[in-house]
Protein backbone atom coordinates (compact mmCIF):
# COMPACT_ATOMS: atom_id res chain seq x y z
CA UNK A 1 0.00 0.00 0.00
CA UNK A 2 1.20 3.25 -0.70
CA UNK A 3 -0.14 6.69 0.89
CA UNK A 4 -0.44 9.89 -0.99
CA UNK A 5 -1.00 13.14 1.09
CA UNK A 6 -1.68 15.98 -1.02
CA UNK A 7 -1.83 19.56 0.40
CA UNK A 8 -4.88 21.41 -0.84
CA UNK A 9 -4.31 25.44 -1.34
CA UNK A 10 -6.20 28.08 0.32
CA UNK A 11 -5.60 26.56 3.56
CA UNK A 12 -5.83 29.27 6.24
CA UNK A 13 -3.25 30.64 7.81
CA UNK A 14 -1.56 28.44 10.76
CA UNK A 15 -3.87 25.82 9.06
CA UNK A 16 -3.71 23.06 6.43
CA UNK A 17 -6.03 20.61 4.86
CA UNK A 18 -4.92 17.49 3.38
CA UNK A 19 -6.07 14.68 0.89
CA UNK A 20 -5.10 11.36 1.51
CA UNK A 21 -5.33 8.65 -1.13
CA UNK A 22 -4.63 5.27 -0.19
CA UNK A 23 -3.47 2.96 -3.27
CA UNK A 24 -3.15 -0.77 -3.88
CA UNK A 25 -1.94 -2.95 -6.04
CA UNK A 26 -0.66 -2.28 -9.67
CA UNK A 27 -1.19 -2.83 -12.85
CA UNK A 28 -2.97 -0.95 -16.57
CA UNK A 29 -6.19 -1.30 -15.02
CA UNK A 30 -7.47 1.03 -11.86
CA UNK A 31 -10.55 1.46 -9.69
CA UNK A 32 -10.98 4.49 -7.56
CA UNK A 33 -13.63 4.51 -4.49
CA UNK A 34 -13.87 7.87 -2.41
CA UNK A 35 -16.11 8.34 0.45
CA UNK A 36 -17.88 10.98 1.75
CA UNK A 37 -17.96 14.10 -0.48
CA UNK A 38 -20.72 15.61 1.47
CA UNK A 39 -18.82 15.02 4.71
CA UNK A 40 -21.93 14.53 6.95
CA UNK A 41 -22.60 11.17 5.20
CA UNK A 42 -20.78 8.64 7.23
CA UNK A 43 -21.85 5.31 5.93
CA UNK A 44 -19.48 5.28 3.59
CA UNK A 45 -16.35 6.75 5.28
CA UNK A 46 -17.11 3.57 7.90
CA UNK A 47 -17.25 1.03 4.93
CA UNK A 48 -14.06 2.72 3.52
CA UNK A 49 -12.16 1.61 6.47
CA UNK A 50 -13.39 -1.46 6.09
CA UNK A 51 -11.92 -1.79 2.54
CA UNK A 52 -8.63 -0.41 4.39
CA UNK A 53 -8.33 -3.61 6.05
CA UNK A 54 -9.25 -5.99 3.87
CA UNK A 55 -7.41 -4.09 0.85
CA UNK A 56 -4.26 -4.32 2.82
CA UNK A 57 -5.17 -8.45 3.30
CA UNK A 58 -5.88 -8.79 -0.61
CA UNK A 59 -2.73 -7.33 -1.38
CA UNK A 60 -0.77 -9.08 1.21
CA UNK A 61 -2.04 -12.66 -0.23
CA UNK A 62 -1.09 -11.06 -3.90
CA UNK A 63 -4.76 -11.27 -4.85
CA UNK A 64 -5.25 -7.64 -6.77
CA UNK A 65 -4.51 -7.73 -10.13
CA UNK A 66 -5.28 -4.08 -10.74
CA UNK A 67 -4.77 -0.87 -8.98
CA UNK A 68 -7.27 0.23 -6.71
CA UNK A 69 -6.91 3.52 -4.81
CA UNK A 70 -8.97 4.72 -1.95
CA UNK A 71 -9.90 7.97 -0.35
CA UNK A 72 -11.62 7.41 2.72
CA UNK A 73 -12.34 10.80 3.73
CA UNK A 74 -12.80 12.98 0.24
CA UNK A 75 -13.32 16.31 1.73
CA UNK A 76 -11.29 17.84 4.45
CA UNK A 77 -13.16 21.38 4.32
CA UNK A 78 -16.34 19.92 4.80
CA UNK A 79 -15.08 17.67 7.44
CA UNK A 80 -14.05 20.52 9.46
CA UNK A 81 -17.67 22.20 9.18
CA UNK A 82 -19.24 22.20 12.71
CA UNK A 83 -21.89 25.05 13.69
CA UNK A 84 -22.88 24.55 17.76
CA UNK A 85 -22.34 20.86 17.63
CA UNK A 86 -24.42 19.98 14.63
CA UNK A 87 -22.00 18.78 11.45
CA UNK A 88 -22.79 21.17 8.25
CA UNK A 89 -20.72 18.49 5.15
CA UNK A 90 -23.07 18.91 2.12
CA UNK A 91 -22.67 22.61 1.24
CA UNK A 92 -19.43 24.84 1.88
CA UNK A 93 -19.85 27.40 4.25
CA UNK A 94 -18.27 30.25 2.41
CA UNK A 95 -19.98 30.25 -0.37
CA UNK A 96 -23.02 27.99 -0.04
CA UNK A 97 -22.27 25.56 -2.76
CA UNK A 98 -23.07 22.16 -2.76
CA UNK A 99 -19.94 20.17 -2.13
CA UNK A 100 -20.75 17.69 -5.06
CA UNK A 101 -22.05 20.06 -7.68
CA UNK A 102 -20.10 21.64 -10.62
CA UNK A 103 -16.90 19.81 -11.22
CA UNK A 104 -15.20 20.66 -14.51
CA UNK A 105 -16.92 19.10 -17.84
CA UNK A 106 -13.70 17.46 -19.60
CA UNK A 107 -15.67 16.41 -22.92
CA UNK A 108 -15.60 19.79 -24.53
CA UNK A 109 -11.48 20.68 -23.92
CA UNK A 110 -10.84 17.15 -24.75
CA UNK A 111 -12.49 16.92 -28.38
CA UNK A 112 -10.48 20.49 -28.86
CA UNK A 113 -7.68 18.54 -28.48
CA UNK A 114 -7.99 15.64 -29.96
CA UNK A 115 -11.16 15.27 -32.11
CA UNK A 116 -9.11 15.28 -35.48
CA UNK A 117 -6.62 12.47 -33.96
CA UNK A 118 -9.12 9.76 -32.51
CA UNK A 119 -9.53 6.57 -34.61
CA UNK A 120 -11.12 3.05 -34.63
CA UNK A 121 -8.81 1.71 -32.03
CA UNK A 122 -10.94 2.19 -29.13
CA UNK A 123 -7.94 0.65 -26.84
CA UNK A 124 -5.64 3.58 -28.28
CA UNK A 125 -8.53 6.09 -27.90
CA UNK A 126 -9.10 5.22 -24.55
CA UNK A 127 -4.66 5.89 -24.00
CA UNK A 128 -5.33 9.23 -25.56
CA UNK A 129 -8.50 10.76 -24.35
CA UNK A 130 -7.54 9.84 -20.44
CA UNK A 131 -4.08 11.51 -21.16
CA UNK A 132 -5.47 14.31 -22.40
CA UNK A 133 -8.09 14.75 -19.62
CA UNK A 134 -5.29 14.81 -17.50
CA UNK A 135 -3.55 17.45 -19.29
CA UNK A 136 -6.82 19.63 -19.06
CA UNK A 137 -6.84 19.42 -15.46
CA UNK A 138 -3.47 20.28 -15.53
CA UNK A 139 -3.34 22.88 -17.70
CA UNK A 140 -5.87 25.04 -15.76
CA UNK A 141 -5.58 28.69 -14.43
CA UNK A 142 -4.66 28.12 -10.46
CA UNK A 143 -8.00 27.17 -8.86
CA UNK A 144 -9.85 30.15 -7.19
CA UNK A 145 -11.08 28.56 -4.34
CA UNK A 146 -10.07 25.53 -1.88
CA UNK A 147 -13.23 23.93 -3.05
CA UNK A 148 -12.25 23.79 -6.79
CA UNK A 149 -9.13 22.66 -5.79
CA UNK A 150 -10.70 20.02 -4.07
CA UNK A 151 -12.66 19.38 -7.05
CA UNK A 152 -9.77 19.26 -9.46
CA UNK A 153 -7.62 16.97 -7.42
CA UNK A 154 -10.39 14.31 -6.94
CA UNK A 155 -11.29 14.31 -10.77
CA UNK A 156 -7.29 14.19 -11.48
CA UNK A 157 -7.65 10.37 -9.74
CA UNK A 158 -10.38 9.62 -10.59
CA UNK A 159 -10.37 10.20 -14.43
CA UNK A 160 -8.49 7.63 -16.07
CA UNK A 161 -10.35 4.99 -13.67
CA UNK A 162 -11.99 2.10 -15.15
CA UNK A 163 -14.08 1.71 -12.18
CA UNK A 164 -15.27 4.71 -10.00
CA UNK A 165 -17.00 4.34 -6.59
CA UNK A 166 -18.67 7.71 -5.30
CA UNK A 167 -20.17 6.47 -1.83
CA UNK A 168 -22.44 8.60 -0.35
CA UNK A 169 -26.27 8.39 1.42
CA UNK A 170 -29.64 9.79 1.94
CA UNK A 171 -31.08 11.01 4.97
CA UNK A 172 -33.55 8.16 5.65
CA UNK A 173 -33.12 5.95 2.78
CA UNK A 174 -32.60 2.59 1.21
CA UNK A 175 -29.30 1.56 -0.59
CA UNK A 176 -29.51 3.20 -3.70
CA UNK A 177 -27.02 4.46 -6.40
CA UNK A 178 -27.08 6.17 -9.99
CA UNK A 179 -25.57 5.37 -13.00
CA UNK A 180 -25.72 6.19 -16.86
CA UNK A 181 -28.37 4.00 -17.96
CA UNK A 182 -25.87 2.54 -21.18
CA UNK A 183 -23.80 1.18 -17.75
CA UNK A 184 -26.86 -0.49 -15.71
CA UNK A 185 -26.18 -3.79 -16.78
CA UNK A 186 -22.84 -3.79 -15.44
CA UNK A 187 -23.79 -2.22 -11.88
CA UNK A 188 -26.47 -4.49 -11.44
CA UNK A 189 -24.21 -7.35 -9.52
CA UNK A 190 -23.19 -4.57 -7.45
CA UNK A 191 -26.74 -3.71 -6.37
CA UNK A 192 -27.61 -7.42 -5.86
CA UNK A 193 -24.90 -7.63 -3.52
CA UNK A 194 -25.83 -4.42 -1.81
CA UNK A 195 -29.60 -5.63 -1.41
CA UNK A 196 -30.05 -1.97 -4.01
CA UNK A 197 -33.64 -0.82 -3.75
CA UNK A 198 -33.36 0.97 -6.89
CA UNK A 199 -31.23 2.03 -9.74
CA UNK A 200 -31.62 5.89 -10.72
CA UNK A 201 -30.63 6.03 -14.57
CA UNK A 202 -29.76 9.24 -16.63
CA UNK A 203 -27.40 10.33 -18.75
CA UNK A 204 -27.05 14.12 -17.52
CA UNK A 205 -29.21 15.05 -14.17
CA UNK A 206 -28.08 18.79 -14.90
CA UNK A 207 -25.39 18.86 -11.37
CA UNK A 208 -22.24 18.08 -12.98
CA UNK A 209 -21.88 15.78 -9.69
CA UNK A 210 -18.53 14.20 -9.46
CA UNK A 211 -19.55 10.69 -10.93
CA UNK A 212 -21.27 12.36 -14.03
CA UNK A 213 -18.06 14.63 -14.68
CA UNK A 214 -16.09 11.09 -14.45
CA UNK A 215 -18.28 9.15 -16.74
CA UNK A 216 -20.44 11.33 -18.92
CA UNK A 217 -17.64 12.77 -20.61
CA UNK A 218 -16.70 9.20 -22.45
CA UNK A 219 -20.69 9.38 -23.76
CA UNK A 220 -20.44 13.16 -24.84
CA UNK A 221 -17.08 12.32 -27.15
CA UNK A 222 -18.73 9.47 -28.67
CA UNK A 223 -21.83 11.16 -29.52
CA UNK A 224 -19.40 13.91 -31.03
CA UNK A 225 -17.62 11.57 -32.90
CA UNK A 226 -19.43 8.61 -34.06
CA UNK A 227 -17.29 7.52 -36.64
CA UNK A 228 -14.76 6.98 -33.66
CA UNK A 229 -14.48 3.80 -31.83
CA UNK A 230 -15.14 5.19 -28.11
CA UNK A 231 -15.81 3.09 -25.45
CA UNK A 232 -17.60 4.16 -22.29
CA UNK A 233 -14.79 3.40 -20.14
CA UNK A 234 -15.07 4.86 -16.85
CA UNK A 235 -17.97 2.90 -15.38
CA UNK A 236 -18.85 5.23 -12.53
CA UNK A 237 -21.27 5.80 -9.87
CA UNK A 238 -22.69 7.45 -7.06
CA UNK A 239 -23.66 4.55 -4.61
CA UNK A 240 -26.26 5.40 -1.88
CA UNK A 241 -25.19 3.34 1.47
CA UNK A 242 -28.61 4.06 2.83
CA UNK A 243 -29.40 6.39 6.09
CA UNK A 244 -26.85 9.21 7.67
CA UNK A 245 -27.29 6.52 10.65
CA UNK A 246 -25.77 3.69 8.81
CA UNK A 247 -22.55 3.63 10.11
CA UNK A 248 -23.08 -0.52 12.08
CA UNK A 249 -20.30 -2.46 11.99
CA UNK A 250 -22.43 -5.06 10.39
CA UNK A 251 -23.85 -2.57 7.83
CA UNK A 252 -20.09 -1.38 6.45
CA UNK A 253 -18.61 -4.87 6.34
CA UNK A 254 -21.59 -5.95 4.44
CA UNK A 255 -21.45 -3.27 1.90
CA UNK A 256 -17.10 -3.65 2.17
CA UNK A 257 -17.90 -7.21 0.57
CA UNK A 258 -20.13 -6.48 -1.49
CA UNK A 259 -18.18 -3.63 -3.37
CA UNK A 260 -14.64 -6.57 -3.13
CA UNK A 261 -17.02 -8.86 -4.77
CA UNK A 262 -18.28 -6.74 -7.56
CA UNK A 263 -14.46 -5.74 -8.01
CA UNK A 264 -13.48 -9.03 -8.71
CA UNK A 265 -15.91 -9.55 -10.89
CA UNK A 266 -14.63 -7.06 -12.91
CA UNK A 267 -10.83 -8.31 -13.03
CA UNK A 268 -9.14 -6.80 -10.10
CA UNK A 269 -9.34 -9.28 -7.03
CA UNK A 270 -8.50 -12.84 -7.35
CA UNK A 271 -9.72 -15.71 -5.19
CA UNK A 272 -12.87 -17.03 -4.43
CA UNK A 273 -16.03 -14.85 -3.88
CA UNK A 274 -19.59 -15.15 -3.47
CA UNK A 275 -21.89 -15.49 -6.31
CA UNK A 276 -24.59 -12.50 -7.30
CA UNK A 277 -27.78 -13.50 -5.61
CA UNK A 278 -30.32 -14.09 -7.76
CA UNK A 279 -32.79 -11.07 -6.75
CA UNK A 280 -31.62 -7.63 -8.26
CA UNK A 281 -33.46 -4.59 -7.81
CA UNK A 282 -34.86 -2.37 -11.14
CA UNK A 283 -33.29 0.56 -12.84
CA UNK A 284 -35.99 3.11 -13.35
CA UNK A 285 -35.02 6.13 -15.10
CA UNK A 286 -34.47 9.15 -12.73
CA UNK A 287 -36.77 11.28 -14.65
CA UNK A 288 -39.25 8.90 -13.23
CA UNK A 289 -38.59 10.38 -9.48
CA UNK A 290 -41.03 12.17 -7.79
CA UNK A 291 -40.67 14.44 -4.84
CA UNK A 292 -42.83 15.27 -2.50
CA UNK A 293 -43.26 18.33 -0.50
CA UNK A 294 -45.32 19.50 2.06
CA UNK A 295 -48.18 22.08 1.59
CA UNK A 296 -47.80 24.33 4.58
CA UNK A 297 -45.79 24.54 7.98
CA UNK A 298 -46.18 21.43 10.54
CA UNK A 299 -45.23 18.53 12.24
CA UNK A 300 -44.29 16.09 9.75
CA UNK A 301 -45.41 12.30 10.83
CA UNK A 302 -43.96 9.45 8.09
CA UNK A 303 -46.85 6.37 6.92
CA UNK A 304 -44.29 4.43 5.19
CA UNK A 305 -40.42 3.38 5.34
CA UNK A 306 -37.79 3.95 3.13
CA UNK A 307 -37.54 0.94 0.59
CA UNK A 308 -41.05 -0.01 0.05
CA UNK A 309 -43.12 -0.06 -3.12
CA UNK A 310 -46.38 2.19 -2.99
CA UNK A 311 -48.96 2.58 -5.19
CA UNK A 312 -50.08 5.54 -6.75
CA UNK A 313 -52.29 7.59 -4.15
CA UNK A 314 -51.33 5.91 -1.28
CA UNK A 315 -50.90 8.25 1.51
CA UNK A 316 -47.14 8.37 2.53
CA UNK A 317 -47.08 11.41 5.50
CA UNK A 318 -49.01 14.05 7.36
CA UNK A 319 -47.99 17.08 7.97
CA UNK A 320 -50.03 18.73 11.27
CA UNK A 321 -50.25 22.25 11.49
CA UNK A 322 -50.25 22.03 15.97
CA UNK A 323 -51.85 26.09 16.25
CA UNK A 324 -54.27 26.06 13.19
CA UNK A 325 -55.55 22.20 13.82
CA UNK A 326 -54.64 22.03 9.73
CA UNK A 327 -53.78 18.11 8.94
CA UNK A 328 -52.99 17.10 5.44
CA UNK A 329 -51.89 13.75 3.98
CA UNK A 330 -49.88 13.67 1.06
CA UNK A 331 -50.30 10.31 -1.64
CA UNK A 332 -47.66 9.24 -3.85
CA UNK A 333 -48.05 11.01 -7.25
CA UNK A 334 -46.59 7.68 -9.03
CA UNK A 335 -46.26 4.16 -7.76
CA UNK A 336 -42.48 3.10 -7.47
CA UNK A 337 -40.14 2.70 -4.43
CA UNK A 338 -40.59 4.94 -1.64
CA UNK A 339 -36.50 5.17 -1.72
CA UNK A 340 -35.69 8.27 0.44
CA UNK A 341 -37.44 10.19 3.65
CA UNK A 342 -36.11 13.82 4.89
CA UNK A 343 -34.30 13.81 8.11
CA UNK A 344 -36.48 16.88 9.58
CA UNK A 345 -39.79 16.45 11.34
CA UNK A 346 -40.44 19.61 11.17
CA UNK A 347 -41.00 21.21 7.59
CA UNK A 348 -42.20 24.17 5.62
CA UNK A 349 -43.49 24.55 1.50
CA UNK A 350 -39.92 23.79 -0.64
CA UNK A 351 -38.13 21.53 1.38
CA UNK A 352 -38.89 17.70 -0.09
CA UNK A 353 -39.90 15.32 2.38
CA UNK A 354 -40.17 11.93 0.05
CA UNK A 355 -38.74 10.22 -3.04
CA UNK A 356 -40.50 8.28 -5.33
CA UNK A 357 -38.69 6.58 -8.26
CA UNK A 358 -41.20 4.74 -10.64
CA UNK A 359 -40.91 3.42 -14.26
CA UNK A 360 -42.42 6.43 -16.06
CA UNK A 361 -41.10 9.71 -16.93
CA UNK A 362 -42.64 12.67 -15.15
CA UNK A 363 -40.15 15.29 -14.99
CA UNK A 364 -37.58 16.96 -17.46
CA UNK A 365 -34.31 19.67 -17.03
CA UNK A 366 -32.84 19.36 -14.13
CA UNK A 367 -32.90 16.71 -12.25
CA UNK A 368 -30.79 16.38 -8.94
CA UNK A 369 -31.42 18.69 -6.24
CA UNK A 370 -29.69 20.47 -4.53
Amino acid sequence: MQRIDHTLPWSHLGTERRLSVFRYGHGPRKAYIQASLHADELPGMRTAWELKQRLNELETQGLLNGVIELVPVANPIGLDQHVQSAHLGRFELGSGKNFNRSFVELSTPVAQRIGDRLGDDPAANITLIRQTMAQVLDDLPAPPSQLEALHRLLLRHACDADVTLDLHCDFEAAIHLYALPQHWPQWRSLAARLKAGVALLCEDSGGSSFDESCSSPWLRLAKAFPEAAIPLANLATTLELGSMGDTRVDQAQANCEAILGFLAEQGFIGGDWPPVPAQCCEGFPFEGTEYLFAPHHGVVSFLREAGEWVQQGDPLFEVVDPLNDRVTTVRAGTSGVLFALDRGRYTQPGIWQAKVAGREPIRAGKLIND
